[in-house]
């Protein structure tokens, strides 16, 4: 995968894993790096994926929301990954909750009941976006007094639970910020499926992070690892990146490219975008309509603004270096694409 997986064989490998999600992008990669190395693997999603079946790994479907479900897949686990999350820009603020919120909850409390030692929470930077610019910022920086949008705002949440978990379940937090690559669901997709409608938001000099799918989930071993070495590490949180910020229009514009699509010429104001992002989520509340706007406050934000962080603190605890540049990431990328049009 183009990771420093040498390292990660040397070591003694994790027992009995339990990932959330495992059947999603971000969970089926580290299923993939956990079964390399020996790890008895079991997935807890909502549906049946061929392609964990095909790896030997033991799948549990049903709601993370449902205690009784979450405590039957943690049944015999040393170690979770809870990758599971209610991803996106729009919808109920309860359906948010339920998922990220209550879902982690039911985690926690299930780790202490069955024993499980060690637990490793996918979190998002998004938790501290205030809307403003946030250049090279660590994790001291705090979470801000409002929220634009429910996906932030509830993971915020989740992660404090785990924080707050911490004193008896050894924990750690790492915040990936905008992953993508090949089997990519969410980013790459979406701006794919939107080439012809897009615009540049802002004067597109903005500078954001990013991290390459294998980088993400080699991220998380490490975090286990590291945990099981230094267990003072415990309840700590940590950004994971690239570690090389890239101007986003020039980001989006090389995802095109590697789609075999024109650049995003069109631009649009900051100030217009948030105004029709508000405008439209406004109509959307009142009428009750469930699909996305074509906008929102928090994506004007995220598409005008800088967001990129120190990494300094992953670095010097978990030893994490990308393995995989940006730039053999995208010619993956566009095998990937090329391979199935």
């Amino acid at each position: 995968m183009g990771t420093k997986k040498g390292k990660l064989k040397n070591k003694e490998p994790i027992k009995n894993v339990l990932v959330t999600g495992g059947g999603g992008f971000l969970g089926g990669a580290i299923v993939k790096l956990l079964v390399e190395r020996g790890c008895c693997v079991r997935s807890f999603s909502r549906s049946y994926y061929p392609e964990l079946a095909s790896m030997g790994v033991d799948q549990f479907q049903g709601d993370i929301a449902d205690k009784t479900s979450v405590e039957k897949a943690c049944k015999g686990i040393d170690l979770v990954f809870h990758v599971a999350a209610k991803t996106g820009v729009w919808g109920k603020y309860s359906d948010y909750y339920r998922t990220n919120v209550k879902g982690t909850q039911n985690i926690i409390e299930t780790c202490k009941k069955n024993n499980v030692s060690k637990l490793i929470y996918t979190s998002s930077p998004s938790v501290i976006f205030d809307g403003t610019d946030l250049e090279g910022v660590n994790e001291s920086f705090p979470y801000p007094g409002k929220y634009n949008a429910h996906y932030p705002k509830t993971k915020a949440l989740a992660e404090q639970a785990v924080r707050a978990a911490s004193d008896n379940l050894l924990t750690v937090i790492l915040r990936p910020h905008l992953i993508w690559g090949p089997r990519d669901s969410h980013i790459v997709p979406r701006i794919i499926s939107r080439a012809k409608h897009l615009a540049i938001v802002g004067n597109g000099k903005n500078v954001v992070d990013t991290v390459y799918i294998d980088n993400a989930a080699y991220a998380h071993i490490l975090a286990a690892e590291k945990l099981d070495e230094n267990p003072g590490i415990s309840g700590n949180i940590y950004f994971i990146s690239q570690g090389k910020p890239v101007l986003l229009w020039e980001m989006i514009n090389n995802i095109l490219k590697a789609g075999g699509l024109p650049p995003v010429k069109r631009s649009i104001s900051h100030k217009a975008a948030w105004f029709i992002g508000a405008i439209l989520e406004l109509v959307y509340n009142i009428i009750n309509i469930r699909s996305e706007p074509i906008m929102t406050r928090f994506v004007a934000n995220e598409l005008a603004k800088s967001h990129w962080f120190d990494i300094s603190a992953a670095q010097n605890d978990l030893g994490y270096i990308p393995g995989v540049s940006t730039e053999d990431g995208l010619k993956r990328l566009e095998s990937w694409l090329k391979n199935r049009s």
